[in-house]
């Protein structure tokens, strides 16, 4: 079967796009490469012996999207990781994170609706549900008005969807809520290459360890967890992988509940930030350099999932550590610095 997907040159894409070609699929992917390197794909071929297939496409070029659909006409699935994802950018940017994360999304949904038969999987975020009001977060947990014009268009994006499935039964789709993702492959082949200040924790703390960045900023440490620093969910971007080629092979399979699911995919357990730069210090054998400075306006204190329902219907779990992703996220860094 072939298998679309965008933003496949991108971290949690280009781990996707392993697990499918390992499980047999053929794959197709998009990028624009406007926060990716076609490098990615010497790393995918490396681990699976396969390249997939590239074409460098905007996807908010709707004519682009059309003639893309025209030419591939035995596409059975679609993973649909191409967007936006800096808070920050997006606050400042608004207008930009609409047009590419909805607009593009659209554009995907009109070509997938004309067909009989289509399975979608939506990267959404845990960030749709903002401070719950209660640990661990179930699906059931009410989703909050967003802190970002990023986290709106995770919220608008699977309200889209969702609408979307009510008047098209010939669409399936599954929006995966991910927590916070980490790590590399563990080939070292590919791995998070963030472009500019690293947005997330784990390549910042490993940028800091190898001497890239001076010192780590801890944003607080009077918050109610065990040490006073935020709790978040941190799940090897492997097995999060796993999740998406698990969900799509639910709905080729005709195994879905009904045409619009929603599932958590996280570890179910929180992590401080104190005990993510404790891993890095035991992984790596190094100390690191970091100061408690202010908290940072709109961070939750915490955030973690309550994964019964992807672990019962989907039949997945989480199965690395946080040392053992943390190791392979240093293995990476220091590849790349090599």
């Amino acid at each position: 079967m072939k298998i679309l997907v965008t933003g496949g040159l991108g971290f949690i894409g280009s781990h996707t796009v392993v697990e499918l070609q390992n499980e047999g699929y053929e794959v197709v992917i998009i990028d624009d490469c406007s926060n990716s390197s076609e490098k990615v794909l010497d790393g995918i071929t490396a681990i699976t012996g396969k390249r997939p297939l590239f074409e460098k496409l905007d996807l908010k070029e709707r004519s682009k999207v059309e003639d893309f659909f025209k030419r591939h006409t035995d596409i059975a699935g679609v993973i649909h990781f191409a967007a936006s994802k800096a808070v920050g950018e997006s606050v400042e940017k608004p207008l930009l994170y609409y047009e590419n994360n909805i607009g593009t999304l659209v554009y995907l949904l009109k070509e997938l609706a004309r067909k009989s038969n289509s399975s979608f999987i939506f990267s959404s975020s845990c960030t749709v549900y903002g401070q719950a009001d209660k640990m661990p977060i179930t699906e059931d947990a009410p989703v909050k008005a967003a802190e970002s014009p990023y986290g709106n268009t995770k919220q608008m994006g699977e309200e889209i969807i969702r609408d979307t499935c009510k008047v098209t039964p010939n669409l399936k789709a599954i929006a995966l809520r991910y927590f916070n993702p980490m790590g590399a492959h563990p080939s070292a082949e590919i791995g998070e290459l963030p472009i500019g200040v690293p947005q997330n924790l784990v390549p910042f703390i490993t940028q800091t360890g190898i001497g890239l960045r001076e010192q780590l900023s801890v944003f607080g440490d009077d918050y109610p967890t065990p040490d006073g620093t935020c709790v978040r969910d941190y799940i090897y971007v492997v097995d999060l992988a796993k999740a998406h080629v698990i969900a799509l092979q639910r709905l080729l399979a005709g195994k879905n509940k009904t045409n619009y699911e929603v599932f958590n995919v996280g570890t179910g357990k929180g992590s401080t930030v104190l005990e993510v730069i404790k891993s890095f210090e035991k992984v790596s054998g190094k100390k690191l350099n970091y100061k408690i400075v202010d908290r940072r306006p709109g961070d939750i204190t915490s955030a973690y999932a309550d994964t019964t329902l992807a672990n019962n219907e989907l039949g997945w779990k989480a199965q690395y550590s946080l040392d053992e992703a943390m190791k392979s996220a240093w293995d990476w860094e220091r590849k790349i610095r090599s």
